[in-house]
């Protein structure tokens, strides 16, 4: 036998030398979610070691990451029921609690990067992420709303806006009204391939954003499409996204590939909540080592192609 790739493996040394993929920590992306109140921290029970937290608990957390040298942070709302409407006006209110949370974060953090999440579920009184009429999603009145929450975000001081909504034509919608505020900076990393998917069961709780009635398979992906994604990928590329991304992640790393080749743009990809709560379930009965298989999970995520990765783990795998 002239090639034996055995040699390659023959110690540790040798093996980190050839290593391909490496997963570093600047590819993580910590996710918060933000509730009123103070000394607020309550553990999300479908998803252990996540919290609720309030903004003084939050800055807590968010020093405790830089010190590990994780930076970056995607932040969604918890929003009281009194506070949601049909058309989601407390998005962009200027008293809305995820602004002002944003606004202490930069002042206190600046060189934290801060994204946030675009769409109307979180302040909308019949839980989804568009305008709805008649029991119908509508796409282009949901445009202006979209907007209006991307500059008041931007305005906020988030770095990265994120539209999670996958109304057809945001990306180009919310660039121009950006760009028409002087937020030329703010980047857009737009959930392309957002599937209309089973994982999201813990989000939703955390949340408490899931739909009053219907599903969002209108407007998310069908999980049996992938070459749909290069169409979406291909519209928000054209509308001025600075990132696209693939959520869920390990269900769709056929999916993350097939954006990383076919488009130069960095590609996220969010590993959610549901994968994440089941390896959490597995490690916790003993079934598997968490030290060995969170960071394998985050490495096959990386090694499909993305870039960014948002994760429940993120502060696991910096403390690692």
């Amino acid at each position: 036998m002239q090639r034996r790739p055995r040699r390659n493996r023959s110690s540790a040394t040798i093996r980190n030398m050839v290593q391909e993929t490496h997963l570093t920590v600047d590819h993580l992306v910590q996710p918060i979610f933000l509730v009123e109140g103070h000394q607020v921290r309550e553990e999300i029970s479908s998803l252990p070691g996540t919290f609720r937290l309030s903004l003084d608990e939050v800055l807590k957390e968010i020093e405790a990451c830089l010190q590990l040298g994780l930076n970056k942070f995607i932040m969604f709302p918890a929003v009281p029921e009194a506070n949601k409407d049909k058309t989601a006006t407390y998005s962009y209110h200027p008293d809305n609690f995820y602004l002002k949370a944003a606004q202490e974060i930069k002042a206190r953090f600046p060189e934290c990067c801060l994204i946030s999440d675009v769409a109307m579920d979180p302040y909308s009184s019949d839980g989804h992420d568009g305008l709805v009429s008649d029991g119908r999603i509508l796409n282009d009145p949901t445009l202006p709303i979209l907007a209006k929450m991307a500059v008041a975000q931007a305005e906020a001081g988030f770095d990265i806006l994120g539209p999670s909504d996958m109304m057809d034509g945001r990306v180009g919608y919310i660039r121009e009204a950006l760009d028409e505020a002087g937020y030329t900076d703010t980047s857009i990393m737009s959930y392309t391939a957002k599937y209309a998917s089973a994982f999201y069961g813990p989000f939703r709780d955390a949340l408490d954003s899931a739909p009053k009635a219907g599903d969002k398979k209108t407007y998310q992906m069908n999980p049996a499409n992938q070459r749909e994604a290069l169409i979406e990928a291909e519209l928000d590329t054209q509308e001025g996204a600075d990132f696209l991304m693939v959520k869920p992640a390990l269900n769709y790393l056929d999916v993350i590939s097939l954006l990383k080749n076919n488009f130069d743009l960095p590609i996220a990809a969010y590993h959610v909540s549901g994968e994440c709560a089941m390896l959490l379930a597995a490690c916790r009965n003993g079934w598997l080592n968490y030290e060995q298989a969170m960071p394998e999970t985050l490495l096959s995520i990386h090694r499909a192609g993305a870039d960014v990765i948002i994760t429940y783990f993120a502060k696991d795998f910096a403390k690692m």
